[in-house]
């Protein structure tokens, strides 16, 4: 939350969250994971919006790319040993299928927030 945060305190944002849905999962309970996330992020003053996409975050940012739309992208993963993602170089595919900048931040797990 703080990169967001840092780059709103810069000029206007409006950001959308993408979360990739949850495997072995109802598409309700990814939803309600999203509505989760967005009050947290609301709640912090951040203008927010979001969409739960497919379960692989690569194809995920595929299918919601859009240049018209969006300016920047910001990539969050767990830590290195944690984030399968990281195993694949997720925020440097995503740079490539984009041809935007790309800014890797480490996210907290879900076990260590609450």
């Amino acid at each position: 939350m703080s990169a967001l945060s840092a780059r709103s305190e810069r000029g206007p944002t409006q950001f959308t969250l993408l979360l990739p849905s949850l495997l072995g999962t109802s598409p309700g309970q990814s939803e309600a994971r999203l509505a989760e996330a967005l009050e947290r992020l609301r709640a912090a003053g951040l203008e927010m919006d979001g969409e739960v996409g497919d379960s692989n975050p690569l194809t995920a940012v595929k299918e919601a790319w859009d240049p018209a739309k969006y300016d920047e992208i910001l990539v969050s993963t767990l830590p290195t040993g944690t984030s399968k993602w990281l195993q694949i170089d997720l925020p440097h595919r995503v740079e490539r299928i984009t041809g935007m900048p790309v800014q890797h931040v480490v996210g907290t797990p879900r076990s260590a927030v609450r």
